[in-house]
């Protein structure tokens, strides 16, 4: 596993102990509070919202590589997360900052997607990111993403904040302080992670523009490469993948482009490894994956739409000319056909991280292994299983 992931988790899972108890402390004052706006509904549904604050300056070509590859992990990791029993829902936002190619007005930085739970357009994006030379401001990158991102009023979702990079954490405009206690009195933690040596991050602020986020710092070397164990169940679940396509029913105007989509997603995971593509697999069989905009089982199951207000010209070609009850009972046979993929690919997993577990060396217990450790005994204490 790559080093971005495992720290991701870790602050991930410390905070996401936070979350399942309501912070109700006294909002902070700050001269910043006029920037922020916040207009999203109320939503009793419980969610995990991510900011992954991406410094894509000359030297950080590795850290976009092991976003990249990382993704599924971290989608998998948080797919069994529950808190008091419930299965939150996951959204991941995407910044880069410290680019030439992006405006100086904006201070360097840019939105690259707002909230999302559409997975495969977080890696459609990831994938499209490149590097150049620029000025790294972290107070400012902090900032825009709490006013721009909508957050919500919902104090027992988890918000997260996590940013990487390996300038100063004090240039720019900006205050980094001020960003980071105004996070804090919107509830969400900022995390950092600086790419380069541990105590070079302490030096250059890193640490404590953690601290005063309440959140974790860490240091990864952004371009070491991660050895995988292969496993005898990695093939099966790659056979799996393909029949799992197979039941995705497009529909409307979108629906065919991301069909395509998916399966260009499934080889951009490729590149990355026969492991990445397992674990997008993975991915795929979870509660996270859903596209209820675009795919008939998910939008019917979710009851996000009803058949019958479909026209027909939003039906995909092997939809046309059916009856409504032809319709209806073909998206329930393949509804019941994925569940069944699902649940095989679920179980073929479960052994294969047992054969990666008793097929460690001593070499590959490092300190991110110890740190998912460490979470999920800490977790237990504040409602959170894994």
């Amino acid at each position: 596993m790559k080093p971005l992931l495992k720290p991701f988790l870790l602050a991930t899972s410390v905070a996401v102990m936070c979350s399942c108890n309501a912070n109700n402390s006294k909002p902070m004052t700050t001269d910043l509070a006029t920037v922020i706006h916040d207009t999203a509904p109320h939503n009793q549904e419980q969610y995990i919202k991510v900011a992954l604050l991406l410094d894509t300056s000359n030297s950080m070509d590795g850290l976009i590589d092991q976003a990249k590859a990382q993704l599924w992990k971290i989608v998998n990791e948080l797919s069994y997360a529950k808190c008091n029993g419930n299965s939150p829902k996951l959204q991941i936002a995407l910044y880069e900052y410290g680019n030439d190619n992006l405006n100086a007005d904006d201070g360097y930085i840019r939105q690259i997607l707002p909230f999302s739970d559409d997975l495969d357009d977080i890696s459609k994006q990831l994938f499209s990111l490149s590097t150049n030379g620029g000025q790294e401001y972290c107070g400012q990158v902090i900032q825009t993403s709490l006013s721009e991102l909508q957050w919500g009023n919902n104090q027992d979702d988890l918000k997260l904040i996590f940013i990487a990079g390996n300038e100063p954490f004090t240039q720019g405009p900006i205050n980094y302080k001020k960003a980071s206690e105004l996070a804090v009195e919107k509830h969400i933690t900022v995390n950092t992670i600086f790419c380069g040596d541990y105590n070079l991050g302490i030096n250059t602020y890193w640490k404590e523009g953690a601290d005063v986020g309440h959140g974790n710092y860490m240091a990864i070397d952004h371009n070491q490469q991660t050895v995988y164990i292969a496993t005898p169940y990695d093939s099966e679940i790659l056979q799996l993948n393909q029949k799992l396509n197979g039941t995705y029913v497009a529909y409307g105007n979108i629906g065919k482009e991301k069909i395509m989509e998916q399966k260009i997603q499934d080889t951009n995971a490729a590149a990355l490894g026969e492991a990445s593509r397992v674990s997008r697999t993975v991915s795929k069989s979870t509660h996270l994956y859903t596209n209820s905009n675009w795919d008939l089982v998910d939008a019917v199951s979710n009851e996000e739409l009803k058949l019958e207000d479909l026209e027909s010209s939003e039906l995909s070609e092997e939809l046309q000319g059916k009856s409504p009850s032809e319709i209806k009972a073909y998206v329930a046979a393949k509804e019941k056909e994925r569940k069944a993929i699902q649940e095989k690919i679920q179980q073929l997993n479960k052994k294969r991280l047992h054969f990666i577990e008793a097929n460690k060396t001593e070499e590959d217990q490092n300190l991110e292994e110890a740190m998912l450790s460490a979470i999920k005994t800490q977790a237990k204490r504040k409602n959170y299983q894994w």
